[in-house]
């Protein structure tokens, strides 16, 4: 049994709200292995323009991933988790992360339909603050078939 279209266009209830700080930007900065000082140097991301250090555009799975994981799991929505591979990832930005951002994850089923022998499931993961978009995510992911 193939994954529930009928959760095309559900949303989601919005998660609790995860605190940035420059100690989390800093952490995954060096995780990912990005030394732009403006990661860690407050001096120098207000010379550009900002009130804090900002995050790296990738930051954003850093708070949506532990959120859409339960979803994935969702038995309303039937998507075996075993049997996901990564299709693709992409984020739209209106501003920066800064620290002192409360980010809420709000996460659509926005498309699921037959690839061949599989099923590829798209999810708009909107990340507010303050109840106003930071960023959004999409993400593809292929649920390979029965064998």
């Amino acid at each position: 049994m193939g994954m529930n279209h009928d959760m095309v266009g559900f949303v989601y209830p919005d998660s609790k709200p995860y605190l940035v700080t420059a100690e989390k930007i800093a952490a995954f900065a060096q995780a990912i292995g990005d030394d732009n000082p403006i990661y860690f140097d407050q001096d120098f991301a207000t010379s550009l323009g900002h009130k804090s250090v900002c995050a790296p555009p990738t930051f954003p799975i850093a708070v949506t991933l532990t959120v859409m994981e339960e979803y994935f799991n969702d038995p309303a929505l039937n998507m075996n988790y075993s049997r996901i591979v990564h299709s693709d990832q992409r984020f739209e930005y209106t501003r920066p992360i800064e620290v002192g951002d409360e980010l809420v994850v709000r996460t659509s089923v926005e498309e699921i339909r037959p690839l061949g022998g599989n099923e590829m499931a798209t999810f708009r993961t909107d990340v507010l603050s303050n109840d106003k978009l930071v960023v959004t995510a999409w993400s593809k992911l292929v649920v390979r078939g029965e064998e």
